[in-house]
């Protein structure tokens, strides 16, 4: 199912049941996955691999080369993971010397017009939606959702199930568990609805609670709310996870 017009360099390798639209350009090195679906006028330009039953919208380009001054042309690489799907027009760069390749995970969701930078990561089960723009060396981690028109700073982390609302300027990291939105951005309490929908127990979103509470709505400096959470909450793994996410950032978190 490769139209006509698609033009397949000699060095690219396509699985059993892909389907390539009209025009679409396979370059280099390149791997599309059994069953992966591109759509007309795609280009996959050099060193890509798509897992499975990954989706590329329109005009999306994927494999291009890092916009990173201080790269010197090495081989890095563009991964995306099984059952992703990429919506028109978006477009993600290939890595740098930092980590030598950009990667999406498995079963996430990009929208329209969303643009992924050299070495960014993103976990599975993310989803990213239109026109969020990304810089280098982002870090996403699993089933975090950011709405549409967010621009991510260099070198962000975002933590698993946050939220960050639409039209937000990300310049500190996102802990794992919240909400968060503005410019400058602000946090909002847990992502509760996320967290439920999720199946987290009772327990958990209670304990979970406490310690947003002490680092956020507290007079307890750092140090102390660390000391006070690690003393008196349970040592669920999502707290521990919380903790050391906010113990270890390097940007910061907003306040």
């Amino acid at each position: 199912m490769i139209h006509s017009t698609a033009q397949i360099d000699a060095t690219a390798e396509i699985g059993v049941g892909v389907s390539i639209g009209p025009y679409v350009i396979v370059g280099p090195q390149v791997t599309v996955g059994d069953r992966c679906r591109i759509g007309p006028r795609a280009t996959l330009q050099r060193n890509v691999r798509l897992a499975e039953d990954v989706l590329v919208g329109d005009g999306s380009i994927l494999g291009g080369d890092p916009q990173d001054l201080k790269y010197n042309g090495e081989e890095t690489w563009v991964e995306v993971g099984q059952g992703t799907i990429i919506r028109e027009y978006s477009t993600i760069n290939r890595g740098t010397a930092a980590t030598y390749k950009t990667t999406v995970g498995a079963r996430c969701f990009i929208m329209t017009y969303v643009h992924l930078a050299h070495d960014c990561h993103v976990g599975d089960d993310v989803v990213i939606a239109n026109a969020t723009q990304c810089a280098g060396h982002v870090t996403i981690h699993d089933r975090a959702i950011l709405s549409g028109l967010n621009a991510v700073h260099q070198f962000v982390t975002i933590g698993t199930y946050s939220f960050v609302g639409g039209g937000s300027r990300v310049n500190q990291d996102i802990p794992p568990y919240v909400k968060a939105v503005g410019n400058p951005m602000e946090l909002y309490g847990l992502n509760s609805l996320g967290l439920q929908r999720a199946g987290f127990s009772g327990e958990t979103v209670a304990a979970l609670k406490r310690a947003y509470r002490l680092f956020f709505n507290s007079d307890l400096n750092l140090s102390q709310a660390l000391e006070r959470a690690r003393t008196d909450l349970p040592a669920f793994p999502e707290v521990e996870r919380f903790l050391a996410f906010v113990e270890s950032s390097e940007r910061g978190v907003p306040a």
